[in-house]
């Protein structure tokens, strides 16, 4: 673990009055979720030509078309999952790997999935880099899920797709939770869904946007016919 006063870097408040006003205040109250997001520095997770931009209340683009959410989307998802600290999570659309940062503290293991090989890469390279030895990532078709490593206690979409796929809901322990963005490529509902008895029970916590979820179980990538 890194010194706390050697940690100290000049975006240290940015990342506290991000925390304080655009996450807690907006109604994400869990402390282990808001101590997780004062904890990973978000501008490590963002090309350099946006780091002055890493703690704003938007989205922002890493490359491929994908996005690093808004810090209040990635804290109400975290919140909607759960987690207690011994659950393994399957998280799909690692991105530029800061949401797995994030749920790395909340949880036993975090099992990732990028369709985007260069992402991927990246990605892991950056968690490795950065001390987030409980994070693995892989490059695959997220839609399909990972089953070497399923059940999982927890599992975040962080892409939008048409319905819950269903190779995610059966890799799902007995308990466990989804949450997902589910809907239209231009406008999705977010849910969360708990497997109760095998079948799973969902509910709408907001309306939101999110890039689209590309594979089998979700949209086809542009300039590819689906199979």
């Amino acid at each position: 673990m890194q010194d706390e006063d050697a940690g100290e870097d000049k975006f240290t408040g940015a990342r506290r009055a991000m925390v304080e006003e655009q996450v807690r205040k907006r109604g994400i109250a869990s402390p282990r979720v808001l101590e997780a997001l004062l904890s990973v520095p978000r501008h490590e997770f963002v090309p350099a030509e946006f780091q002055a931009d890493a703690y704003a209340d938007k989205p922002l683009p890493i490359g491929e078309g994908q996005t690093i959410s808004q810090p209040f989307m990635v804290g109400a998802m975290t919140e909607a999952l759960e987690l207690a600290g011994s659950d393994r999570v399957l998280e799909i659309g690692t991105g530029s790997g800061y949401q797995a940062a994030v749920l790395s503290g909340l949880a036993r293991e975090v099992i990732s999935v990028e369709s985007h090989t260069s992402l991927a890469l990246a990605a892991q390279e950056r968690l490795v880099r950065l001390g987030y030895a409980n994070v693995h990532v892989h490059n695959g078709d997220g839609s399909l899920g990972f089953a070497d490593a399923a059940p999982y206690g927890a599992i975040l979409i962080t892409a939008a797709a048409p319905e819950i796929p269903p190779l995610l809901a059966s890799q799902l322990c007995e308990g466990g939770r989804l949450v997902i963005p589910v809907g239209s490529q231009e406008d999705q509902e977010l849910l969360q869904a708990r497997k109760e008895s095998g079948v799973l029970h969902s509910r709408v916590l907001f309306d939101c946007r999110f890039v689209p979820l590309l594979g089998r179980y979700g949209w086809t990538r542009p300039g590819r016919k689906s199979s």
